[in-house]
């Protein structure tokens, strides 16, 4: 399973309320059982992270995705259709990379334009009416395998 990981996920490694679910995501990537993908966007967002939280990115082997003009376009339909506003075209670039590179899941501890139902819905609304598949997008906590949920 090839998951699309945000930058939150690196920051949640940190983060006491979402440490114990993003450490045990990052522990199945290490065994093989879930593969990590960052995009350029990511590695320049961790570029003003604290220390600790660049140094666990570049620690962690994963599939790295460019930025490109189908990208663009994307997150800009989502702009246009009001899934996120232009205040967050960065969340909205991540969800195109996601979704036009056809990851398995986008994985991210966003939950005011990311991980959000509503928002999801409308991505997922965009995406259809232009010929994409939908994308899951979900919690880190919620794509553990089942063992590791408990």
């Amino acid at each position: 399973m090839r998951i699309y990981i945000d930058t939150s996920v690196f920051g949640g490694y940190y983060d006491e309320e979402f440490q114990e679910w993003t450490v045990k995501l990052f522990k199945e990537f290490e065994k093989g059982i879930k593969k990590p993908v960052v995009s350029d966007l990511t590695i320049q967002e961790i570029e003003g992270a604290p220390l600790k939280v660049r140094k666990l990115f570049e620690s962690t082997k994963s599939e790295k995705l460019l930025i490109d003009t189908e990208c663009e376009e994307l997150a800009r339909l989502y702009i246009k259709e009001k899934a996120v506003t232009a205040k967050s075209y960065n969340d909205a670039l991540h969800i195109a990379l996601g979704t036009v590179n056809r990851l398995d899941v986008l994985a991210s501890w966003n939950f005011k334009h990311i991980v959000n139902l509503d928002r999801i819905r409308l991505f997922n609304g965009v995406n259809l009416k232009n010929g994409y598949p939908l994308i899951e997008i979900r919690t880190p906590r919620e794509i553990l395998s089942e063992k590791n949920r408990a």
